[in-house]
C-alpha cells in the first residue's frame, strides 16, 4: 500500500510490451514530476498510445518497473482509480443531461469530488451550465469532457488529443484551460499532434519513435539542442542559375519552395544574397528562422525511421 507521495508523479523504467512477435514498446525510461504538464508526442504507431494505457493501468505490460502517484497501475486498486482523471478524444455522453448534471453525476463516483461550480468554473462553462449536452459545439464538448475528468478531484490528469479538430480559436480556448488546470497544481498528461500545443503548454517533452524515446527535455532545449539552430526558406522563379555549390549540398527542394539549414546564419544570408544580387535572381518569400519543436520532431523522427529500415 503505497503512502503519500514523496516521488514523482510518474516513474517509469525498462518499460516493454510486445504483441506476439511485436515489440510495441523497447525500454522507455521517464520521469513526470507533481504538478508538471508533460507532453508524449509521436507518430502513429510509435507506441504513444500503448505506452499512456499501461501509465492508466487499461493495459498489462510486458517488463519494466511502473509507478504512477506511487501505485503500480497494473494492481487495479480503486485508490489509484480516485486519483487520475482520463479524457479520451471521445467520451459517451448521455446528450439529454445538462452540463451541471453531467458533471454532477460523475462527481458521484467519487469520495472526495471536487466542488461542482469549481469544476464548471475551471473548464469555462459557466454560461453553459444549464445547456443539455446535445446542444453544445464540439469545442463546448471537449470542455465538458475535461470537466469530467475533473469531477474526482484528480492529482494526475491524463489528456488525450485535447483539441483534435477544433479551430484556431476554440484551440486557443483549450489552450487555456489547460492553463487553468496548472495554475490548480495538477499534473497533466498531454499527447497530442499538434507541435505547436506542446510547445505552448508543456514544460517538459519526450518524442517516442519505433518504441523508444529518442529525445526528452523542455521545448526550448529540444529546439536548441539541434546543431542546425537557422532555417532559411525561399523560391526562386523557374530556370533560375544554380545555387553555389556550397549552399546547393546544404539545400532541400520541395514544391514550397527551397530550404537551407545553418549554424552560421550571418555567413550563408551573405553567400546566398550575393549570388541572388550577382545572377539577378529574387528570393521569394524569403523567411529566416530558429527551428520549430515541429522542425526538431519532423528530423528526429525521420532520422529514427531510417535507421529503423537500416
Amino acid at each position: 500500500m503505497p503512502s503519500s507521495m514523496s516521488g514523482p508523479a510518474i516513474s517509469v523504467h525498462g518499460l516493454r510490451k510486445s504483441y506476439g512477435g511485436l515489440e510495441a514498446v523497447r525500454g522507455i525510461n521517464l520521469e513526470v514530476s507533481e504538478g508538471e504538464v508533460f507532453a508524449l508526442l509521436g507518430p502513429n504507431g510509435a507506441g504513444k498510445t500503448t505506452t499512456v494505457e499501461i501509465l492508466e493501468g487499461h493495459r498489462e505490460r510486458s517488463a519494466g518497473e511502473v509507478s504512477v502517484l506511487g501505485f503500480d497501475p497494473a494492481g487495479h486498486e480503486r485508490r489509484f482509480r480516485e486519483r487520475i482523471g482520463i479524457v479520451l478524444q471521445s467520451t459517451g455522453i448521455n446528450p439529454y443531461l445538462t452540463v451541471a448534471e453531467t458533471i454532477e453525476m460523475f462527481r458521484g463516483y467519487y469520495p472526495n469530488p471536487r466542488p461542482l461550480d469549481e469544476v464548471i468554473t475551471v473548464v469555462g462553462l459557466v454560461e453553459k451550465r444549464d445547456e443539455r449536452v446535445r446542444r453544445l459545439s464540439g469545442g463546448l464538448q471537449r470542455r465538458l469532457d475535461v470537466g469530467i475528468g475533473l469531477a474526482g478531484d484528480p492529482d494526475l490528469l491524463f489528456l488525450d488529443e485535447p483539441t483534435t479538430g477544433f479551430d484556431p480559436a476554440a484551440r486557443r480556448g483549450a489552450w487555456e484551460m489547460v492553463k487553468n488546470l496548472a495554475s490548480l497544481g495538477k499534473t497533466i498528461f498531454l499527447t497530442t499532434h499538434y507541435m505547436d500545443e506542446a510547445q505552448a503548454l508543456a514544460d517538459r517533452v519526450a518524442i517516442i519513435a519505433g518504441g523508444r524515446i529518442i529525445a526528452e527535455g523542455p521545448p526550448g532545449s529540444l529546439v536548441g539542442s539541434t546543431d542546425r539552430v537557422t532555417i532559411v526558406r525561399f523560391r526562386v522563379p523557374p530556370k533560375s542559375p544554380s545555387l553555389p555549390a556550397r549552399l546547393k549540398r546544404l539545400a532541400t527542394t520541395s514544391a514550397a519552395g527551397i530550404e537551407l539549414r545553418t549554424d552560421d546564419a550571418t555567413k550563408l544570408l551573405h553567400e546566398l544574397t550575393s549570388w541572388a544580387i550577382e545572377k539577378g535572381v529574387a528570393l521569394e518569400g524569403l523567411e529566416v528562422h530558429r527551428p520549430s519543436l515541429e522542425d526538431v520532431y519532423l528530423e528526429l523522427t525521420k532520422q529514427a525511421e531510417q535507421e529503423a529500415e537500416g
